[in-house]
């Protein structure tokens, strides 16, 4: 097979499943490498299931450009005919997170913990869509990066949206029942009751519980056997298999878990918050020296600064910025000096002073250095800034905001005007008062 749909060159085969074969091909139009998923004719004509199968094809073909979110897999293209169906996604070349689901092959908890995160945040975003995933599990969970970087570092791609639900104006589509995977079905799943978004926390638990410790929370030699502990069993915590995972985290999957609605997550919202604490709280983040991804997401969404970003534009920044500690004492920028880099502070307090005499103090929040990146023609430093005690920084470089997307740049160029008007507004009262 040299094409598909007489334009996508293939490149080499990547997997095949019972309903298709996914292939690596190239766009020559776009000019990227995408992942094209090939439907067995045979598949949508088959007598007892056909029906369905077409309808979790059209329901993820249906998504196409709608999801567009950093940690889901994007859908391109999409075609079903007599002749040919299949679905032009993103490639995403670093397999699934089923590699990391045995004892021997367990990821740092750390890193877990980050990938779950990004999950939450995902999934949250569908759900902001009226989208339901209902197919949640590892294999459908992708690594963006290969090898051993992806053990330690990366993003991950949250893919086949086929099964999923979708609420649209106020109209939820006809449910499709049968569809999901046994092991990670929550009880209202298994009882063919009316499934959520908190289905999906609860896939995502068992998913965050079988990466923690290499084994299912749930073990049954049938469907029957599995879908009777889900309903009635209460699993041992992940730490019952391995002894350093803390107590934080175990109580975050149990209540991911938890059976009853009025007990599990009611959003991801506190999902991903707890996950965040949870992590911070253990000092996991210690063991590492970067400043792992989830934790940079809620420093940023902490600041007041960036309550207008999505949290698209909120990951775009992660990439882009950086993370730094400074000692007290430590001058940070110099009066004069071009500077290309402005600052947001996390931790402590800075000094802002002009040939020795001190203009103003800046704390948390606050955000220092933007005027010589936001004026190209004049790009240098207008104060000394100084570090009063030990600081946390989020590092923005000037560079990285002007190759930015469109949307994001706005919102950082709005933030600039609120922060200039409120500074004005000070100096005003300052002026009245003397």
């Amino acid at each position: 097979m040299d094409k598909i749909g007489g334009k996508y060159e293939v490149i080499k085969k990547l997997g095949e499943g019972a309903t298709s074969t996914v292939y690596l091909a190239y766009d020559p139009f776009a000019e990227r490498e995408v992942a094209v998923k090939l439907i067995f004719p045979d598949v949508l004509k088959d007598k007892e299931r056909g029906r369905q199968f077409r309808h979790l094809l059209i329901n993820e073909a249906s998504l196409a450009g709608k999801l567009i979110h950093p940690h889901i897999v994007q859908i391109y293209d999409a075609v079903i005919g007599d002749a040919e169906s299949y679905i032009v996604m993103e490639y995403v070349p670093g397999g699934t997170l089923e590699q990391f689901c045995s004892s021997d092959a367990l990821l740092p908890i750390e890193r877990v913990v980050e990938i779950i995160f990004k999950c939450t945040r995902a999934l949250e975003y569908a759900n902001r869509l009226g989208i339901t995933h209902r197919d949640i599990k590892p294999a459908n969970i992708l690594l963006a990066e290969t090898g051993e970087a992806a053990r330690l570092s990366g993003d991950i791609k949250i893919s086949d949206f086929g099964a999923c639900l979708q609420t649209i104006e106020g109209q939820t589509q006809t449910q499709v029942l049968g569809v999901g995977s046994p092991a990670y079905m929550s009880p209202e799943q298994v009882r063919e009751g009316e499934v959520t978004h908190q289905t999906d926390i609860y896939a995502l638990g068992v998913v965050m519980y079988q990466l923690l410790t290499g084994r299912l929370p749930f073990m049954a030699s049938s469907n029957y056997g599995m879908i009777y502990q889900i309903c009635n069993i209460d699993p041992p915590p992940p730490s019952t298999f391995r002894n350093d995972i803390p107590a934080a985290l175990d109580a975050v999957v149990a209540r991911a878990m938890q059976k009853e609605l009025k007990d599990r997550y009611p959003t991801w919202a506190e999902f991903s918050h707890d996950l965040a604490q949870a992590f911070k709280s253990c000092q996991l983040a210690a063991r590492r020296h970067e400043v792992p991804d989830s934790e940079k997401f809620e420093n940023l969404r902490s600041l007041s600064f960036f309550d207008e970003f999505s949290d698209v534009e909120l990951w775009e920044v992660v990439r882009f910025a950086r993370w730094e500690a400074n000692s007290a004492g430590t001058r940070l920028m110099k009066d004069g000096e071009p500077g290309d880099h402005f600052c947001f502070i996390l931790e402590g307090e800075l000094a802002v002073s002009k040939q020795g005499h001190t203009l103003g103090l800046l704390g948390p929040g606050e955000v220092v250095g933007e005027m010589a990146v936001l004026d190209r023609r004049h790009p240098q430093r207008v104060a000394d800034v100084t570090a009063l005690t030990d600081v946390r920084l989020v590092v923005i470089p000037g560079t990285s905001l002007r190759l930015a997307s469109a949307s994001c740049r706005m919102h950082f160029y709005q933030g600039f005007l609120q922060v200039l008007a409120e500074r004005l507004s000070r100096t005003n009262l300052l002026l009245a008062q003397t």
